[in-house]
């Protein structure tokens, strides 16, 4: 029997993505609740306000969130490994920590990326020695940066980006996309490569790759609370889950969603928070406009003239809404968080207005700095 198709209002969808991203009055009050429920915090060099880790993290749990805890985590507790995925952008300062509690739901995808025979693959037959000279040194003297490895392949790397002819930190990628090496930690942005032995627990669990798809769906709906079956293939992470969870349409918005049953709730009691501009709520763009009539663009690359929002503007949650953006830079020389612009996309109310000031205050304090308005 076809299951039961969900009928919600479009403020039921809104606050079951909120709570489902830990953003509601519930604070989560550590690191590893954040991660385990958001399945993976992204790493980016952007730190105009701070690191988008660090913010999607101070989002969640405030000014008790350090980011010591970040690099605790991933290289002392084991508790959160660094992975790409088969379709993230090869860029050696952009990666996804995720629970160490997953691994074996990406070890199932690089066996079967292992067995590849696609362009990838025949440049690894091709460099067959060199790929076991690796391996090799890692296990003797790991863990090593890119530049401790000698490049001795014996077919170039070709490409017509930054890519060309590195070698050595091609190889790296693509044996680590493979699990035949892993990151096992970041000295500055710089990763430091092992054999997985070294990294990843003994005892791990790999299902099969059909298995592994599936629970990878379902634990991207559970922090998604709400998502599409399918839509359009993004890189880094996807933001579909297939047929997992329940069916269900939204009030006003046209096509059928899925619905993780464990995040309807009546109960909802919001707060005010600024996004990383890679916060999971909003990353998908199609469902921040279907659902919070929120039009966003990430505006660093565009020439300062023709921004509209900022450089690096975040977003603004306040109780179920998105209600605008802030236009902030950390001067990290001077000590304070300028802010340069709050742009309402609906008229602040005076306590909208307040709790964004308040918002502001905290944020300044939890970089240590004062606050700069222009």
């Amino acid at each position: 029997m076809p299951a039961k198709v969900r009928k919600l209002s479009r403020d039921e969808a809104r606050r079951i993505a909120i709570r489902a991203q830990l953003l509601d009055v519930d604070r989560p009050s550590d690191l590893m609740t954040v991660a385990n429920q958001l399945t993976f915090l992204q790493l980016d060099p952007t730190a105009a306000v701070a690191p988008s880790a660090d913010l999607v993290a101070w989002s969640r749990i405030g000014n008790a969130y350090d980011h010591a805890q970040l690099r605790q985590a991933v290289e002392h507790d084991h508790t959160l490994f660094e992975h790409l995925g088969q379709d993230t952008p090869i860029e050696p300062v952009l990666a996804l920590l995720r629970p160490m509690a997953d691994v074996g739901l990406y070890l199932a995808e690089m066996a079967e990326l292992a067995s590849g025979t696609g362009r990838v693959g025949q440049w690894l037959q091709a460099n067959d020695a060199f790929r076991k000279r690796v391996i090799k040194q890692l296990a003797a003297s790991g863990p090593l940066s890119s530049r401790d490895i000698p490049d001795t392949a014996k077919v170039p790397w070709e490409s017509t980006g930054w890519t060309h002819d590195r070698n050595v930190t091609q190889m790296l990628e693509f044996l680590a996309r493979r699990g035949e090496v892993a990151v096992s930690g970041r000295i500055g942005r710089e990763r430091q490569w092992d054999v997985p032995e070294r990294v990843y627990p003994g005892d791990i669990h790999v299902p099969s790759v059909e298995e592994a798809a599936r629970r990878r769906n379902e634990r991207r709906l559970s922090s998604l609370g709400i998502a599409r079956s399918r839509t359009t293939a993004m890189p880094v992470e996807p933001v579909d889950v297939g047929d997992v969870g329940e069916p269900a349409v939204v009030e006003g918005v046209k096509g059928e969603w899925r619905v993780d049953p464990a995040a309807l709730s009546d109960a909802f009691q919001g707060r005010t928070a600024f996004l990383s501009p890679f916060d999971r709520l909003i990353h998908d763009r199609r469902r921040a406009l279907d659902l919070f009539d929120f039009e966003y663009t990430l505006e660093m690359y565009k020439p300062a003239a023709n921004r509209r929002w900022g450089y690096y503007a975040l977003p603004i949650l306040h109780g179920d809404r998105l209600v605008g953006k802030l236009d902030a830079l950390a001067d990290r020389k001077a000590g304070v968080l300028r802010v340069n612009a709050i742009h309402e996309d609906v008229k602040f109310t005076r306590s909208t207005a307040a709790a964004v000031r308040h918002e502001i205050t905290d944020l300044a304090s939890w970089l240590g700095f004062g606050v700069q308005t222009a």
